[in-house]
């Protein structure tokens, strides 16, 4: 008769590593969730601010930008928890058709899109309106993820690397761009450049790549007068003052007047159409005006939160497909907000990106939203630690 001896040491050592790292995701869910609901709760406070006057201008309701958000972000938190209880290798699985969809979408927009401020980045159905592009942020990511992780042993030859990325990055780049909105390609392009970094893809392969990328998007930029004009006009705001740097002086004249504590909460001064997208791409000057520059610092400390959270849970990840996600996701996300306060701040050019989870957008909320759900599906897959027994 066999004699079967279970290894006690081994089954509880299992099991105060099961625990220990049971007790690193809750943390890391924590330091995530936590910056994500306090933002998405500021953003409503600000939108209310920021949109009253023109809400009651253009529909005599000063709360329709701000009810409208609300019920986005009502959308977007049952997306965030949808998406951290769907196991991580059902993303895997949905990556591919994910990815083709958003294509559909995006080449759809060019044919049925609604047009507004010189761009076709809209597809209406009734009162409701989705921003395929948006969309792209998440989805791309998810696809290369996916892709990188499943051909390792093969991504150091350069026509295995250079044609899938080229087919699936570059598709979405250009059709992106042919909305336009050079602004998104980037912020694709940068969550894509992150993915291939942390991946076993050859060093040389991803800076020729990120290289070919920027030259692309300069060229873009310099054969428009328009974007060459936004490009450029932060080294010298003063030169166009009621032009093209009328909106950068603006935001710097709200974010001013807010000085330390700022001028109160709904006491802004620049959302009387001296701001031009107050509750949009320039919700931050509005929440320094109100809040000043304390308030400022915390929203900041609360992105640098959820990117600390983000590089955490990509550390700790399971399997490489969750580590690359994860690190793609929150490099979006964290540069994302960058490149938005950076450019209201006249620190950076104006790009028409909108600040994650606090400005008004129904896609971009519900996509980062459930982008902050994928990261907690992350943190909560766990190889499973088998007792030994014999």
């Amino acid at each position: 008769m066999a004699t079967r001896v279970v290894t006690v040491p081994t089954s509880r050592a299992a099991v105060r590593e099961a625990h220990r790292l049971s007790r690193v995701a809750s943390r890391s869910i924590l330091l995530l969730v936590v910056p994500v609901l306090l933002l998405a709760v500021v953003g409503l406070g600000a939108i209310l601010s920021a949109s009253s006057v023109l809400a009651l201008r253009e529909t005599g309701d000063g709360l329709y930008y701000f009810k409208r958000q609300l019920a986005w972000l009502l959308l977007g938190g049952l997306g965030m928890t949808f998406a951290a209880l769907i196991p991580l290798h059902w993303w895997r699985r949905m990556a591919f058709p994910l990815f083709v969809a958003t294509l559909g979408l995006l080449a759809a927009v060019l044919v049925i899109g609604v047009r507004a401020n010189g761009a076709q980045r809209w597809i209406a159905a009734g009162p409701v309106s989705i921003q395929p592009s948006e969309i792209a942020k998440l989805t791309t990511v998810l696809f290369l993820a996916t892709w990188v992780s499943r051909r390792e042993t093969s991504v150091h030859r350069f026509t295995h690397f250079f044609w899938p990325v080229a087919a699936s990055v570059g598709s979405v780049f250009a059709l992106v761009m042919w909305q336009p909105d050079l602004g998104t390609a980037l912020l694709i392009a940068s969550g894509a450049f992150a993915v291939l970094v942390a991946s076993a893809v050859p060093f040389v392969y991803v800076a020729g790549s990120g290289l070919l990328a920027s030259g692309a998007a300069l060229a873009l930029a310099y054969t428009s007068d328009y974007r060459w004009a936004r490009v450029t006009a932060f080294l010298d705001l003063e030169a166009d003052p009621l032009g093209t740097g009328y909106q950068a002086m603006q935001s710097l004249v709200a974010l001013g007047t807010g000085g330390l504590w700022g001028v109160g909460l709904g006491a802004s001064r620049a959302r009387w159409s001296f701001l031009p997208n107050a509750h949009t791409d320039f919700v931050f000057a509005i929440l320094g005006e109100e809040t000043g520059l304390a308030g400022s610092i915390v929203v900041v400390l609360l992105f640098v939160a959820f990117t600390v959270a983000g590089v955490l849970i990509a550390l700790r990840a399971g399997d490489r497909f969750g580590r690359l996600l994860a690190i793609g996701i929150t490099t979006w996300i964290s540069t994302q907000a960058l490149v938005n306060i950076g450019g209201v701040t006249g620190v950076l050019p104006i790009t028409g990106v909108p600040l994650p989870f606090v400005s008004f957008g129904g896609t971009a909320l519900v996509v980062a939203m459930v982008g902050a759900g994928i990261l907690i599906s992350i943190a909560r897959d766990r190889p499973s630690i088998a007792v030994t027994r014999r």
